[in-house]
């Protein structure tokens, strides 16, 4: 049985973009996010993600009325809903054995969930079950992180969230998800943990997907790349049924195909001078040490 890739990383970290690019590679199977890192029982993984527009659920729904149907309607995924109820005594290991009997044992299976990584207890969760996988930390700027978190808040009609609830910053989510990350890496063997920009795979695909084959022992040559560059190929690659329409970033929902030469020109801003949703101040030390280690200046 082929082991899995997880790709680790905030919130807002081109994780749907650059999961679904891999995911095509003709040796791997692509998940939505799935969130099966939080408890150990199906059910407890199902009542702690469940939140406003489906944003936690939708990407199992979906993945299991996709395996079970081969379609993501309103029906399908009432039955695949109506299927987690019954099993909710089930591991997160029963689980994903159970996903990886049905896409093939030989295939990889990559998750991408942004959550697996909001504390430390979901990542030693998943290398208890699977103690040979591979980790991919794709890092962004912790400054466009943060616009890109703002903005989806506020393009679903939410007020500001730093105005609504002073507690919040996204550059303190982005700061916890990071330090939660490196201190995992610390309990890695040698070989199963890469760290890569997300700016830099995005501005040259075809030069860092190959590196990523390389890294997973799987085919890099070009038939296998020009196959990463289609992400929208992908099943979960747009807007599913209004009962679990997510599962990805909506923004790559709406839009998934790549545009190479707007990609190629990605820039990475300074991490000093003001922040605009830290009413003017400058990102603190620690976000900054965190930056300037994964190479941002």
């Amino acid at each position: 049985m082929a082991d899995p890739l997880f790709i680790i990383a905030p919130p807002r970290s081109y994780t749907s973009v650059i999961g679904g690019m891999i995911g095509q590679h003709p040796q791997i199977y692509g998940l939505p996010e799935v969130n099966l890192s939080h408890a150990d029982t199906l059910g407890e993984m199902w009542d702690s993600v469940t939140a406003a527009m489906n944003f936690g659920t939708s990407g199992l729904l979906r993945l299991l009325a996709h395996l079970h149907e081969n379609v993501q309607t309103e029906d399908s995924v009432l039955r695949a809903r109506q299927w987690i109820m019954r099993r909710k005594h089930w591991t997160g290991a029963k689980v994903f054995a159970y996903i990886q009997e049905a896409v093939g044992e030989d295939k990889i299976l990559v998750d991408k969930s942004p959550r697996n990584t909001m504390k430390l207890d979901h990542l030693q969760r998943l290398l208890r079950i699977f103690p040979r996988a591979s980790f991919l930390h794709l890092t962004r700027h912790p400054l466009t992180t943060g616009k890109s978190t703002i903005e989806l808040i506020k393009s679903y009609g939410d007020k500001d969230p730093s105005e609504r609830n002073a507690h919040f910053s996204p550059d303190r989510v982005w700061l916890r998800s990071q330090t939660n990350i490196l201190k995992f890496s610390e309990q890695l063997s040698t070989g199963q943990y890469m760290r890569i920009k997300g700016e830099m795979l995005l501005s040259n695909p075809h030069f860092y997907l190959a590196q990523v084959c390389d890294w997973l022992g799987i085919d890099p040559g070009a038939e296998a790349i020009e196959q990463m560059l289609h992400p929208e190929s992908s099943p979960f690659a747009s807007i599913g049924p209004e009962s679990a329409p997510f599962g990805n970033d909506p923004n790559f929902l709406a839009n998934p195909a790549l545009d190479l030469a707007r990609l190629a020109k990605i820039k990475e801003p300074t991490l000093y001078g003001p922040v605009e949703w830290l009413k003017g101040e400058e990102f603190s030390k620690p976000v900054i040490k965190v930056a300037r280690q994964f190479g941002y200046g």
